[in-house]
């Protein structure tokens, strides 16, 4: 009897130490799958199960990639993340390529900066940018050229100069990644002492300060006039601003049964293909929120005018290049919302 009760107790132990270490399967694909494809060979975000990548990075440099993100690059952080959770989707990813953690030494360089920065300019700037600001556009093939299959990484940011040891940077510098453009600058005829040189130099790049501010959700502005003559007024404001009117709809149609929907709630589509074109070449997220659309909405007798405001989206995409682009739509939808109730 006594055996019995011991083997119960032995299995609920268990199944309950089961249940608690986090699976890193599920945790991969709820967090990071979407971005960086189910099995780790990118899209939005880059390629994952990539034996050259992932012989060439340590766990601590995943896991404070994972923490930190990239501020400004689209890799988001992921603060609420366990420390167990963040281990556990790091060991799935290594099983993607079966790629085991490599043994870099943990050695600081000592180069020389003003050397490394003319050797930066030579070997480095065309991929990762003059300043370090990284590549143009995001892992999929409509916002970078084709031939790429990756978008070089932001140098001068504070996601990566945290994550990525000296040992890390010099050993991606030495070997090279097959299955991307970085070549190993051995092989290309520079010296290790040159490599310390632009490693020191990239060390010395100052990323840019975090976004500030977290803007409201929506624009919102009551009109004076009526809600057909609110409508008509955005109209004209739209065409003055050489946006194209897609359509007009009731904002609950398909949503409800036809005949059954408030004529008091309408929804103006609009767009100017050259500047949806540009946005979506900077970040195709975009596509989530244009074309350009703006509701009109009756209630209680008061008209008002809304819209969502692009500098909101701006924080949640994390990606710098996009923050012009939602500033210029931020003042586009301000410019029609005065427009219309003047």
């Amino acid at each position: 009897m006594l055996h019995r009760i011991l083997f119960a107790c032995l299995l609920i132990l268990t199944a309950a130490t089961t249940q608690a270490e986090p699976r890193g399967a599920e945790l991969y694909e709820r967090h990071c799958s979407a971005c960086h494809g189910d099995q780790g060979r990118g899209g939005v975000g880059v390629p994952l199960a990539l034996p050259s990548f992932l012989g060439g990075v340590t766990d601590d440099y995943l896991f404070k990639t994972v923490r930190l993100g990239r501020p400004g690059r689209v890799m988001p952080a992921f603060h609420d993340l366990s420390d167990e959770e963040i281990r556990a989707i790091i060991a799935h990813i290594r099983d993607l390529a079966d790629a085991p953690e490599p043994d870099l030494p943990a050695v600081a360089v000592a180069g020389d900066p003003q050397r490394g920065k003319g050797l930066y300019a030579q070997h480095c700037a065309q991929c990762h940018g003059a300043n370090g600001e990284g590549g143009k556009g995001t892992g999929v093939t409509f916002s970078r050229p084709r031939d790429l299959p990756i978008i070089a990484p932001a140098l001068a940011n504070s996601g990566f100069q945290e994550a990525a040891s000296d040992a890390m940077i010099k050993h991606t510098l030495t070997e090279g990644r097959a299955g991307t453009p970085m070549i190993s600058f051995i092989e290309a005829g520079l010296s290790e002492q040159d490599i310390d040189d632009i490693i020191s130099f990239v060390r010395t790049l100052e990323p840019k300060p975090p976004l500030e501010g977290i803007e409201e959700p929506i624009l919102v502005m009551e009109s004076p006039y009526d809600l057909q003559m609110t409508v008509d007024n955005l109209k004209q404001a739209v065409i003055s601003k050489n946006f194209r009117i897609i359509r007009e709809q009731t904002l609950e149609q398909g949503l409800r049964p036809d005949g059954q929907e408030s004529p008091k709630q309408v929804i103006l589509y609009f767009c100017n293909f050259n500047f949806l074109n540009e946005a979506l070449a900077i970040d195709p997220r975009v596509g989530l929120f244009l074309p350009c659309r703006i509701t009109a909405v009756e209630q209680d007798g008061v008209v008002k005018l809304m819209a969502i405001n692009p500098l909101r989206l701006s924080h949640l995409f994390n990606n710098r290049e996009l923050d012009e682009a939602c500033k210029q739509m931020h003042g586009i939808y301000s410019e029609l919302l005065d427009e219309a109730t003047l």
